[in-house]
């Protein structure tokens, strides 16, 4: 999930076809180990001298309370007792704070409610595949951790004629203040000053949701972070495709509340410790998603 402005990521009402993928994609079936996810959890040994440095007001209570928007898979999402967030980017998480001798506990809040709550000092943390850019910078810390893309998906055999290039007059699906959300605004509004049909764009709360309308022929296509989109396409037993290629890559990071620099900054080295230990490879590759792998962790990186 790209994002500029807070935002991302179904209807159960949609029948069919929608309802079988959300039990795929929403609840994150794993059938056998073959499967994406499946396994033991990855985990990361504790580093003294790192755990030192985390403010008292951090691990006083020994957790790192985390906001999260559990709709995103592979990313964040629930697994199958409906209240457990699992993930990549959980995964990754747990391995990061036990680094500081620490215990993620998350909570699910809709995506753009995340850094409101961070800057109100709700989360400690936002653990939520939030793109680094310079909007959020303006409002929190972030660091590195993983690099992703757009990627567009629209039916099998794409019935609509979607070109992403054109796709004037088509209806496309995106997840609330998502930076797909942006890129296909400014799309349309291409379309309109060429003198050719608006962009209908049809906003959701849940990224399960977009998926669901391209299922259910709603919707023409959608937009959504690369390792989405090609999650939903591989659970979605053929009934998606993806459309076009990934573009405008760019890093995702946690975010920490603009005054709580020295966090900013253990979190930092937490996350290059688990790259240099290796359980970050690990966690990635659980989950089949190591083309977005970093080999740094950056504190606030240019955007």
């Amino acid at each position: 999930m790209f994002h500029p402005n807070p935002g991302r990521r179904a209807a159960l009402g949609v029948a069919g076809a929608a309802v079988l993928l959300l039990s795929l994609a929403a609840c994150g079936e794993k059938e056998n180990s073959s499967e994406p996810g499946a396994g033991p959890s990855v985990s990361a040994s504790a580093d003294s001298g790192l755990a030192a440095k985390v403010p008292d007001t951090i691990k006083a209570d020994g957790v790192i309370k985390v906001g999260t928007d559990s709709t995103y898979a592979p990313a964040e999402f629930l697994d199958q007792d409906g209240k457990t967030v699992v993930g990549f980017d959980v995964e990754l998480f747990n391995a990061v704070a036990q680094k500081l001798g620490l215990k993620a506990q998350y909570e699910s809040a809709p995506f753009d409610s995340i850094l409101p709550g961070i800057e109100s000092g709700k989360y400690e943390v936002g653990v939520s595949s939030f793109t680094i850019n310079a909007d959020r910078l303006k409002t929190v810390n972030m660091v590195s951790y993983y690099s992703a893309g757009t990627q567009w998906a629209t039916k099998a055999g794409n019935p609509g004629k979607v070109d992403p290039e054109n796709a004037c007059g088509k209806k496309i699906a995106v997840q609330v203040g998502t930076v797909q959300l942006d890129d296909i605004t400014a799309r349309s509004k291409k379309c309109t000053d060429a003198g050719k049909p608006a962009i209908s764009i049809d906003q959701y709360q849940a990224q399960s949701d977009a998926t669901a309308a391209i299922v259910s022929g709603k919707d023409d296509a959608m937009l959504a972070d690369s390792p989405v989109g090609a999650y939903a396409v591989k659970q979605s037993n053929g009934q998606l495709e993806v459309l076009g290629d990934i573009y405008e890559s760019a890093p995702y990071g946690y975010a920490v509340k603009k005054d709580q620099q020295a966090f900013a900054e253990v979190l930092k080295e937490a996350v290059q410790a688990v790259i240099t230990e290796g359980s970050y490879k690990s966690a990635l590759a659980k989950w089949g998603v190591e083309g977005g792998a970093i080999t740094n962790a950056e504190l606030n990186p240019s955007a």
